[in-house]
């Protein structure tokens, strides 16, 4: 239903709102098969029209898929921080059988629209007893205002690679020092060159020595179609405190986080933070020309889980500038 526009006051319209909670009848013992121990409660948003200012109506769907029936639910529902909601919460009578569903109304204010990239996170918890057993259930939405960055590669911000005959560009670790080119190279890493790690085909970054090649993590956005299991990413930390949560988010509006680290570039055991190492080069450009033979400049591999069942739309990357990230690819 489009959104009613600004007639009158949010009270207002929230009154003259019809809240609609209905028990869908169970199915037959014939009609419903036999619910898996580990069927879990789907609760899942509608999506919501982001062009503001306006009153939107959301329907939040709850599915039993538990094997027990399901009672005293109710339904909470909540938008971006500022956003009002009426109601904020609301209860269904009665039960539910395995399989069955009971979806909810709710009026929310949206918000004149910004410009730019924009994240808006939609939020629904289910409470209940019987069912799956657990007690609640969550569900989100994200929808989005504007478009995430088209590629990894128009996030890059940071020189990581230079040429050992001018390696003044280079800043990697913030102290002007950079892997050596032609070190990489001997090891396999060249511009654009596939790197295979974790099950996932990687693109080594196809620029020049001297240029920006990888990106510094603060919470970019980055495009990325893909199925699998995982997603996976290439780098290698400046520090040893390079973790963060890189947040997944697919085409159908939901999304999923996972936590990852990279070791420091060099001296962090190269398993810190669970991750794989994948190449070695032999010392780094410091701003005075090469140096520092002897001593490993490491990048590593390092991957956050993905819902198979899905299509993979953007990736937002930790907001922690110690991460760097050279490629990312989903793997199965």
């Amino acid at each position: 239903m489009k959104a009613t526009r600004w007639v009158s006051s949010l009270r207002a319209v929230a009154v003259a709102a019809a809240l609609t909670l209905a028990a869908v009848p169970a199915a037959t013992a014939a009609e419903s098969p036999a619910q898996s121990p580990a069927a879990r409660t789907e609760v899942s948003i509608s999506p919501v029209d982001l062009d503001g200012p306006a009153i939107e109506t959301v329907q939040v769907t709850v599915k039993n898929a538990g094997p027990q029936r399901m009672r005293s639910l109710k339904v909470a529902f909540t938008g971006p921080v500022g956003w009002a909601v009426q109601p904020s919460v609301t209860a269904v009578s009665g039960s539910f059988a395995a399989g069955a569903t009971a979806s909810a109304e709710f009026r929310i204010q949206v918000p004149e629209r910004r410009s730019g990239f924009t994240l808006r996170t939609f939020t629904a918890t289910a409470t209940y007893t019987g069912g799956d057993g657990a007690g609640s259930a969550t569900g989100t939405r994200t929808e989005t205002v504007g478009s995430p960055l088209p590629d990894l590669a128009a996030a890059y911000n940071n020189v990581g690679v230079t040429d050992e005959s001018d390696t003044a560009p280079g800043n990697y670790d913030g102290d002007g020092n950079s892997f050596s080119a032609q070190k990489l190279a001997a090891v396999g890493l060249t511009p654009g060159s596939t790197v295979r790690a974790l099950g996932a085909e990687l693109t080594w970054p196809d620029v020049e020595p001297g240029t920006k090649d990888n990106v510094s993590s603060q919470g970019q956005a980055i495009t990325l179609s893909g199925q699998g299991g995982r997603l996976v990413l290439l780098g290698s930390g400046v520090t040893s405190g390079a973790t963060g949560t890189a947040t997944v988010y697919y085409t159908d509006g939901t999304s999923s986080r996972g936590s990852f680290g990279f070791p420091n570039w060099s001296f962090d055991p190269a398993d810190a933070h669970g991750a794989t190492l994948v190449a070695s080069s032999d010392g780094r450009n410091r701003p005075d020309g090469y140096g520092n033979a002897g001593i490993d400049y490491r990048i590593f591999a390092h991957s956050v889980p993905v819902d198979a069942t899905k299509q993979v739309r953007f990736v937002v990357l930790p907001s922690n500038g110690n991460v760097h990230v050279f490629a990312m690819a989903v793997a199965p």
